[in-house]
Protein backbone atom coordinates (compact mmCIF):
# COMPACT_ATOMS: atom_id res chain seq x y z
CA UNK A 1 0.00 0.00 0.00
CA UNK A 2 1.51 3.20 -0.77
CA UNK A 3 1.98 6.47 1.25
CA UNK A 4 -1.74 7.95 -0.44
CA UNK A 5 -4.06 4.78 -0.02
CA UNK A 6 -2.26 4.74 3.75
CA UNK A 7 -3.37 8.02 4.80
CA UNK A 8 -6.74 8.35 2.77
CA UNK A 9 -7.47 4.83 4.89
CA UNK A 10 -6.32 6.41 8.09
CA UNK A 11 -8.84 9.04 7.41
CA UNK A 12 -11.33 6.81 6.50
CA UNK A 13 -11.23 5.04 9.85
CA UNK A 14 -10.89 7.76 11.77
CA UNK A 15 -13.96 9.62 10.39
CA UNK A 16 -15.91 5.93 10.93
CA UNK A 17 -14.24 6.06 14.91
CA UNK A 18 -15.64 9.73 15.82
CA UNK A 19 -18.92 9.54 13.93
CA UNK A 20 -20.80 8.23 16.73
CA UNK A 21 -19.68 11.19 19.13
CA UNK A 22 -20.55 13.84 15.83
CA UNK A 23 -23.84 12.20 15.98
CA UNK A 24 -24.51 12.58 19.50
CA UNK A 25 -25.72 15.90 19.81
CA UNK A 26 -26.24 17.38 23.20
CA UNK A 27 -29.17 17.43 25.11
CA UNK A 28 -32.01 18.87 24.11
CA UNK A 29 -32.08 18.67 20.50
CA UNK A 30 -36.56 18.47 20.88
CA UNK A 31 -38.45 20.62 22.69
CA UNK A 32 -38.79 19.48 26.45
CA UNK A 33 -42.80 19.02 27.80
CA UNK A 34 -43.34 19.57 31.56
CA UNK A 35 -47.02 18.14 32.59
CA UNK A 36 -48.50 19.95 35.35
CA UNK A 37 -51.01 17.54 37.03
CA UNK A 38 -53.51 20.08 37.73
CA UNK A 39 -55.80 21.91 35.38
CA UNK A 40 -54.62 25.10 33.97
CA UNK A 41 -55.55 28.54 35.87
CA UNK A 42 -53.86 27.77 39.52
CA UNK A 43 -50.58 28.97 40.93
CA UNK A 44 -48.85 26.08 40.23
CA UNK A 45 -49.64 25.91 36.49
CA UNK A 46 -49.05 29.44 36.25
CA UNK A 47 -46.03 29.80 38.19
CA UNK A 48 -44.55 26.84 36.02
CA UNK A 49 -45.82 28.70 32.61
CA UNK A 50 -43.60 31.88 33.68
CA UNK A 51 -40.93 29.44 34.44
CA UNK A 52 -40.64 27.18 31.46
CA UNK A 53 -40.21 30.02 29.30
CA UNK A 54 -37.38 31.38 30.76
CA UNK A 55 -35.84 27.85 30.27
CA UNK A 56 -36.57 27.53 27.38
CA UNK A 57 -34.35 30.36 26.61
CA UNK A 58 -31.35 28.79 28.67
CA UNK A 59 -32.09 25.03 26.73
CA UNK A 60 -31.97 26.48 23.35
CA UNK A 61 -35.78 24.73 22.94
CA UNK A 62 -39.24 25.30 23.49
CA UNK A 63 -40.33 23.99 26.89
CA UNK A 64 -44.23 23.48 26.50
CA UNK A 65 -46.82 22.74 29.48
CA UNK A 66 -49.09 19.64 29.27
CA UNK A 67 -51.67 19.88 31.99
CA UNK A 68 -53.03 16.36 32.95
CA UNK A 69 -55.54 16.66 35.71
CA UNK A 70 -57.87 14.06 37.22
CA UNK A 71 -57.85 11.59 40.14
CA UNK A 72 -56.06 14.13 42.55
CA UNK A 73 -53.18 14.86 40.67
CA UNK A 74 -52.39 10.78 39.75
CA UNK A 75 -53.27 11.05 35.92
CA UNK A 76 -49.97 13.55 35.20
CA UNK A 77 -48.35 11.78 38.09
CA UNK A 78 -48.63 8.38 36.57
CA UNK A 79 -47.90 9.59 33.00
CA UNK A 80 -44.52 11.30 33.99
CA UNK A 81 -43.57 7.63 36.12
CA UNK A 82 -43.98 5.64 32.77
CA UNK A 83 -42.32 8.29 30.27
CA UNK A 84 -39.12 7.45 28.54
CA UNK A 85 -36.10 8.63 31.10
CA UNK A 86 -34.40 10.33 28.79
CA UNK A 87 -35.34 14.45 29.91
CA UNK A 88 -37.89 15.09 27.55
CA UNK A 89 -41.24 14.61 29.73
CA UNK A 90 -40.81 16.54 33.34
CA UNK A 91 -43.68 16.86 36.28
CA UNK A 92 -44.29 20.28 37.83
CA UNK A 93 -45.52 19.59 41.36
CA UNK A 94 -45.66 19.71 45.37
CA UNK A 95 -46.21 18.41 48.25
CA UNK A 96 -48.68 16.31 46.56
CA UNK A 97 -47.08 13.91 45.31
CA UNK A 98 -45.89 12.56 48.43
CA UNK A 99 -48.88 12.68 50.22
CA UNK A 100 -50.77 10.33 47.18
CA UNK A 101 -49.19 7.41 49.43
CA UNK A 102 -50.27 8.07 52.16
CA UNK A 103 -53.79 8.45 51.54
CA UNK A 104 -54.19 5.99 48.25
CA UNK A 105 -53.72 2.25 49.07
CA UNK A 106 -52.85 2.06 44.96
CA UNK A 107 -51.66 5.39 43.66
CA UNK A 108 -49.37 3.72 41.08
CA UNK A 109 -45.87 4.78 41.99
CA UNK A 110 -43.32 5.22 44.25
CA UNK A 111 -41.88 8.61 44.92
CA UNK A 112 -38.35 7.83 45.73
CA UNK A 113 -37.76 4.62 43.28
CA UNK A 114 -39.93 5.98 40.23
CA UNK A 115 -39.01 9.71 40.18
CA UNK A 116 -35.83 11.90 40.91
CA UNK A 117 -35.72 15.80 41.35
CA UNK A 118 -34.27 18.18 39.12
CA UNK A 119 -34.86 20.78 41.38
CA UNK A 120 -37.09 23.33 43.34
CA UNK A 121 -38.77 25.66 41.58
CA UNK A 122 -40.95 28.47 43.81
CA UNK A 123 -43.16 28.92 46.92
CA UNK A 124 -46.22 31.19 47.76
CA UNK A 125 -48.07 31.34 51.27
CA UNK A 126 -51.17 30.19 51.23
CA UNK A 127 -54.19 32.73 51.70
CA UNK A 128 -57.67 32.46 53.41
CA UNK A 129 -60.39 33.80 51.04
CA UNK A 130 -64.42 34.16 52.05
CA UNK A 131 -67.23 35.48 49.39
CA UNK A 132 -67.29 39.04 49.64
CA UNK A 133 -70.85 38.68 51.44
CA UNK A 134 -69.62 36.82 54.24
CA UNK A 135 -69.97 38.81 57.56
CA UNK A 136 -66.27 37.85 59.02
CA UNK A 137 -64.06 40.39 58.36
CA UNK A 138 -60.77 38.26 59.87
CA UNK A 139 -59.43 35.02 60.37
CA UNK A 140 -60.33 35.67 64.07
CA UNK A 141 -63.78 36.35 63.73
CA UNK A 142 -63.91 33.02 61.39
CA UNK A 143 -62.35 31.13 64.13
CA UNK A 144 -65.08 32.56 66.52
CA UNK A 145 -68.07 31.66 63.87
CA UNK A 146 -66.22 28.40 63.49
CA UNK A 147 -66.69 27.82 67.13
CA UNK A 148 -70.08 28.47 67.59
CA UNK A 149 -71.25 26.48 64.92
CA UNK A 150 -68.79 23.47 65.33
CA UNK A 151 -69.26 21.55 61.71
CA UNK A 152 -71.42 23.88 60.18
CA UNK A 153 -68.54 25.95 57.77
CA UNK A 154 -67.27 24.46 55.28
CA UNK A 155 -64.05 24.40 53.21
CA UNK A 156 -63.12 22.91 50.03
CA UNK A 157 -59.80 22.18 49.23
CA UNK A 158 -58.34 20.49 45.74
CA UNK A 159 -59.02 17.05 47.46
CA UNK A 160 -57.64 14.58 50.03
CA UNK A 161 -53.90 14.72 50.92
CA UNK A 162 -53.51 17.59 48.59
CA UNK A 163 -51.49 21.21 48.57
CA UNK A 164 -54.39 23.16 49.60
CA UNK A 165 -55.62 20.26 51.81
CA UNK A 166 -52.75 20.34 54.34
CA UNK A 167 -52.47 23.86 55.75
CA UNK A 168 -56.32 23.75 56.40
CA UNK A 169 -56.04 21.01 58.58
CA UNK A 170 -53.09 22.47 60.20
CA UNK A 171 -55.29 25.26 60.94
CA UNK A 172 -58.24 23.19 62.25
CA UNK A 173 -55.41 21.55 64.50
CA UNK A 174 -54.05 24.84 65.78
CA UNK A 175 -56.82 26.88 66.02
CA UNK A 176 -59.62 24.10 67.72
CA UNK A 177 -62.15 24.60 64.98
CA UNK A 178 -64.58 21.54 63.24
CA UNK A 179 -64.94 22.28 59.51
CA UNK A 180 -66.82 20.22 56.77
CA UNK A 181 -64.22 19.02 54.12
CA UNK A 182 -65.41 19.85 50.53
CA UNK A 183 -63.06 17.61 48.19
CA UNK A 184 -63.09 19.53 44.50
CA UNK A 185 -60.95 18.71 41.34
CA UNK A 186 -58.86 21.27 42.01
CA UNK A 187 -59.31 24.73 43.89
CA UNK A 188 -60.32 26.62 40.37
CA UNK A 189 -63.05 23.75 40.52
CA UNK A 190 -64.40 25.35 43.66
CA UNK A 191 -63.89 29.19 43.25
CA UNK A 192 -67.95 29.20 41.81
CA UNK A 193 -68.73 27.33 45.29
CA UNK A 194 -66.96 29.86 47.07
CA UNK A 195 -67.96 32.74 45.59
CA UNK A 196 -71.56 31.58 45.89
CA UNK A 197 -71.56 31.13 49.03
CA UNK A 198 -72.05 27.32 48.78
CA UNK A 199 -68.36 26.62 50.31
CA UNK A 200 -67.37 29.04 53.72
CA UNK A 201 -63.55 29.20 52.77
CA UNK A 202 -60.68 28.21 50.91
CA UNK A 203 -57.06 28.30 51.20
CA UNK A 204 -55.40 29.24 47.85
CA UNK A 205 -52.74 31.21 46.61
CA UNK A 206 -52.36 34.47 45.73
CA UNK A 207 -51.91 34.53 42.19
CA UNK A 208 -55.06 32.41 41.31
CA UNK A 209 -56.99 34.05 43.63
CA UNK A 210 -55.78 37.64 42.72
CA UNK A 211 -58.67 38.19 39.84
CA UNK A 212 -61.73 37.30 42.57
CA UNK A 213 -60.10 39.43 45.19
CA UNK A 214 -59.56 42.75 42.90
CA UNK A 215 -62.82 42.20 41.01
CA UNK A 216 -64.55 42.07 44.71
CA UNK A 217 -66.30 38.77 44.73
CA UNK A 218 -64.08 37.29 47.34
CA UNK A 219 -61.72 38.76 50.94
CA UNK A 220 -58.82 37.78 52.07
CA UNK A 221 -58.91 37.49 56.10
CA UNK A 222 -55.16 36.23 56.76
CA UNK A 223 -51.95 34.82 55.14
CA UNK A 224 -49.69 32.45 56.11
CA UNK A 225 -46.23 33.90 55.38
CA UNK A 226 -44.07 35.31 58.26
CA UNK A 227 -44.71 38.66 57.48
CA UNK A 228 -47.53 40.18 55.47
CA UNK A 229 -47.67 40.37 51.86
CA UNK A 230 -46.71 43.24 50.05
CA UNK A 231 -49.31 42.81 47.79
CA UNK A 232 -51.58 42.78 50.60
CA UNK A 233 -50.50 44.84 53.24
CA UNK A 234 -53.57 45.75 54.85
CA UNK A 235 -54.23 41.17 55.74
CA UNK A 236 -53.03 40.00 58.69
CA UNK A 237 -50.89 36.98 58.90
CA UNK A 238 -52.23 34.08 60.91
CA UNK A 239 -49.51 34.40 63.53
CA UNK A 240 -50.75 38.01 64.34
CA UNK A 241 -54.16 37.10 64.54
CA UNK A 242 -53.47 34.15 67.86
CA UNK A 243 -51.56 31.31 65.87
CA UNK A 244 -48.06 31.95 67.03
CA UNK A 245 -45.91 30.04 64.43
CA UNK A 246 -48.26 29.35 61.93
CA UNK A 247 -46.87 29.44 58.59
CA UNK A 248 -47.43 27.45 55.24
CA UNK A 249 -45.66 27.68 51.45
CA UNK A 250 -47.29 25.79 48.63
CA UNK A 251 -43.84 25.14 46.79
CA UNK A 252 -43.40 23.58 43.78
CA UNK A 253 -40.55 21.50 41.85
CA UNK A 254 -39.85 19.52 39.11
CA UNK A 255 -39.22 15.49 38.73
CA UNK A 256 -37.82 13.48 36.06
CA UNK A 257 -38.22 9.88 35.47
CA UNK A 258 -35.93 7.57 37.29
CA UNK A 259 -32.80 6.49 35.50
CA UNK A 260 -33.28 9.37 33.50
CA UNK A 261 -28.83 10.34 32.90
CA UNK A 262 -26.87 12.75 35.28
CA UNK A 263 -25.97 14.97 32.41
CA UNK A 264 -29.22 15.37 31.43
CA UNK A 265 -30.70 16.40 34.75
CA UNK A 266 -28.00 18.37 35.73
CA UNK A 267 -28.30 20.66 32.57
CA UNK A 268 -32.11 20.91 32.93
CA UNK A 269 -31.52 22.07 36.82
CA UNK A 270 -28.71 24.27 35.61
CA UNK A 271 -31.13 25.41 33.05
CA UNK A 272 -33.85 26.12 36.10
CA UNK A 273 -31.59 27.75 38.45
CA UNK A 274 -30.69 30.17 35.66
CA UNK A 275 -33.88 30.70 34.41
CA UNK A 276 -35.15 31.95 38.20
CA UNK A 277 -32.14 34.01 38.34
CA UNK A 278 -33.13 36.01 35.70
CA UNK A 279 -34.90 39.85 36.96
CA UNK A 280 -37.97 40.14 34.68
CA UNK A 281 -38.81 36.66 36.48
CA UNK A 282 -38.24 37.57 39.68
CA UNK A 283 -40.00 40.91 39.51
CA UNK A 284 -42.74 38.86 38.04
CA UNK A 285 -43.14 36.69 40.79
CA UNK A 286 -42.82 39.01 43.92
CA UNK A 287 -45.83 40.98 42.29
CA UNK A 288 -47.85 37.64 42.64
CA UNK A 289 -46.83 36.66 46.01
CA UNK A 290 -44.47 33.89 45.18
CA UNK A 291 -40.55 33.91 45.32
CA UNK A 292 -37.73 31.36 43.72
CA UNK A 293 -37.16 28.76 45.81
CA UNK A 294 -33.44 27.50 44.33
CA UNK A 295 -32.37 23.67 45.32
CA UNK A 296 -29.51 21.51 43.37
CA UNK A 297 -30.98 17.64 42.53
CA UNK A 298 -28.88 16.55 45.17
CA UNK A 299 -30.17 18.93 47.96
CA UNK A 300 -33.86 18.91 46.23
CA UNK A 301 -33.92 15.01 46.86
CA UNK A 302 -32.92 15.27 50.16
CA UNK A 303 -35.24 17.73 51.07
CA UNK A 304 -38.38 15.21 48.98
CA UNK A 305 -37.03 12.40 51.80
CA UNK A 306 -37.19 14.77 54.44
CA UNK A 307 -39.91 16.49 53.90
CA UNK A 308 -42.32 13.18 52.70
CA UNK A 309 -41.50 11.56 55.79
CA UNK A 310 -42.81 14.53 58.26
CA UNK A 311 -46.24 14.75 55.74
CA UNK A 312 -46.36 10.74 56.27
CA UNK A 313 -46.54 11.54 60.10
CA UNK A 314 -48.94 14.80 59.67
CA UNK A 315 -50.90 12.36 58.23
CA UNK A 316 -50.16 9.88 60.01
CA UNK A 317 -51.44 11.76 63.23
CA UNK A 318 -54.78 12.96 61.64
CA UNK A 319 -55.62 9.34 60.94
CA UNK A 320 -56.24 9.59 57.49
CA UNK A 321 -56.84 5.93 56.18
CA UNK A 322 -55.99 4.83 52.12
CA UNK A 323 -58.51 4.97 50.26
Amino acid sequence: MNDWLRAAAAAAFAMVATAPALAADPFPTRPVRIVVATAAGGWGDNTTRLVAQRMSEKLGQPVVIDNRPGADSLVGIRHVKSAPADGYTLLSTGATIMLQPVVKKDPGYDLLKDFTGVGSMARSPAIMVVATDRREKSLTEFVTQAKSQPGKLSYGSAGVGSATHIPVEMFVRQAGVQLLHVPYKGNGAAMPDLIAGRVSMLFDAYSSSVGNLKGGRLKALGVTSGTRLRALPDVATFAEQGLPGFSYYYWLGLFAPAGTPPDVVNRLSTALRDALATVELNERMQSEATEPMVMPPTEFNAYIRTEATRLHKFATDLGWTKE
